[in-house]
């Protein structure tokens, strides 16, 4: 039996607002948030900083665990578990390493249609937080 794959991704809000997403360059494609997997001997934290890095070029500052996403559906390729954090950082992004575009979006700019994975449910859950304060109920 395999285990399922830890993996983390970063909610990237800027001081106005808007967050970052990435366009995959590898399957599945479309628009995401930034992340991947926990290497061997890394914290969770540090693989969100080190993954936001490797694919927008931004230094960013965790902010909150936001929740961990198990639905063994979530990714087509495999089982992944995903640890997702509110972050926070300045600048522009630029596309690196698995992602060909990287880009600001306010929540009315969001291609909602075109997110991969179970994103869409992770970006409605962070602006909800965002306003409210409010976390996702288990």
């Amino acid at each position: 039996m395999k285990n399922p794959l830890p993996t983390t991704d970063a909610v990237i809000a800027g001081p106005d607002g808007r967050i970052v997403l990435i366009f995959r360059k590898n399957e599945p494609h479309g628009w995401a948030l930034p992340g991947g997997f926990v290497d061997a001997g890394e914290e969770l934290g540090n693989a969100c900083r080190r993954e936001a890095r490797e694919e927008t070029g931004l230094e960013i500052e965790l902010v909150s665990q936001l929740f961990t996403y198990s639905d063994p559906r979530r990714d087509p390729r495999k089982h992944t578990i995903s640890t997702v954090y509110a972050c926070q950082a300045r600048g522009e992004p630029k596309a690196a390493d698995d992602a060909t575009d990287a880009r600001w979006f306010a929540e009315t700019e969001i291609p909602w249609n075109d997110l991969c994975f179970d994103h869409a449910e992770i970006v409605r859950d962070y602006f909800r937080w965002a306003k409210t304060g409010e976390r996702r109920k288990l």
